[in-house]
């Protein structure tokens, strides 16, 4: 088979969870991505919610079996040496639908082709087919040594958790419960004094509570130099849990920054100036405590825009003084505070 080489890559990605306004929700999932000449293919299949088999969340022995299965040391999972390349990100039911391809040996080069949507065990190429897509030459040693990095690893990349400090132990809880609905590790604590190294390296972000002295964070900063461990710190703009949420996800976003669809956010002048990198569907949604402290939610705008930056007016009645804004897509989310 005739196709240009391409170069084959990893880097790590996540699918955002959120709390959302009709008190549903939607699972946070950390996955390693496959990046082809550079750029996630992931943002290649149009504005698709999915993660692909490499997941933090599945138990060591599938993970390595996914890898296994990528290098073509087992036989393919769907007829035609089709392999699910992305899958539902709630449930991974093929009834779900996934997007799948054909994987093959050329020589010492691998080959992604036929690339589909597919919902059932046999794929419809002419209906369901991402036409235009690949096919992918890889250069085998390139593609094994990506690949084989996973297994020197002995798994999946860790799950994150995220520790929470504050005085509002009720604020707290609701929050912890969330981050924990979505599938994010959340535990609470005055400080962190005393707490083994070993214990602190689990964490992969420390939200401070507005109440929180500058004293107490730096203590909590300084614990974890201690034990040299790398965390991101997020200061709560306000007590409403869905906005800690999103910021506690936009902390926890590890990807490159290259490699983000959601790539800037501003609010000013009654107008929100939002980048993307490729085509997606990008939901504003605007946060704020009304005068009796009580939480209030408004949808600003739900829809898929191109690559490139973009205004979007912003309605004045939803987005006031104290009000936050939230953008989400499939995998990123930025938080901005309107200007004035």
């Amino acid at each position: 088979m005739s196709a240009a080489y391409a170069t084959f890559g990893l880097a790590p990605a996540m699918r955002a969870g959120a709390v959302l306004a009709d008190g549903g929700y939607q699972l946070h999932r950390d996955f390693v991505d496959f990046v082809v000449d550079g750029h996630p293919l992931l943002f290649q299949l149009s504005d698709l919610d999915a993660v692909s088999p490499l997941a933090s969340d599945v138990p060591p022995a599938i993970f390595t079996a996914q890898v296994r299965s990528l290098l073509l040391e087992s036989e393919a999972p769907l007829p035609d040496g089709r392999y699910v390349v992305y899958g539902c990100p709630e449930c991974e039911d093929l009834a779900c639908g996934a997007v799948t391809a054909v994987i093959e040996h050329d020589g010492d080069d691998y080959i992604w082709r036929d690339f589909a949507w597919q919902t059932s065990e046999h794929a419809d190429l002419e209906r369901n087919g991402y036409h235009g897509i690949g096919p992918f030459r890889f250069h085998g040693p390139e593609y094994r040594e990506a690949l084989g990095a996973l297994l020197e690893d002995s798994g999946p990349p860790p799950g994150r958790r995220v520790l929470l400090i504050g005085a509002r132990v009720a604020l707290l809880a609701k929050l912890a419960a969330a981050l924990r609905t979505i599938g994010i590790g959340a535990d609470i604590t005055h400080d962190a004094d005393g707490v083994p190294a070993e214990e602190l390296r689990g964490y992969a972000a420390v939200a401070f509570g507005p109440a929180v002295a500058e004293a107490e964070r730096t203590a909590v900063r300084q614990a974890f130099e201690r034990a040299g461990v790398e965390v991101a710190y997020v200061d709560g703009l306000a007590p409403i849990v869905p906005l800690l949420v999103a910021q506690i996800e936009h902390a926890l976003d590890r990807s490159p920054l290259p490699q983000r669809r959601l790539a800037r956010l501003v609010a000013s002048d009654g107008t929100a100036g939002i980048e993307v990198t490729s085509p997606c569907r990008v939901r504003l949604t605007s946060y704020r405590l009304d005068r009796l402290s009580r939480p209030r939610t408004h949808e600003l705008f739900d829809g898929v825009l191109e690559p490139g930056r973009h205004r979007i007016p912003l309605d004045g009645k939803a987005v006031r003084g104290g009000s936050f804004v939230v953008a989400r897509t499939a995998g990123s989310v930025l938080v901005a505070a309107p200007e004035r």
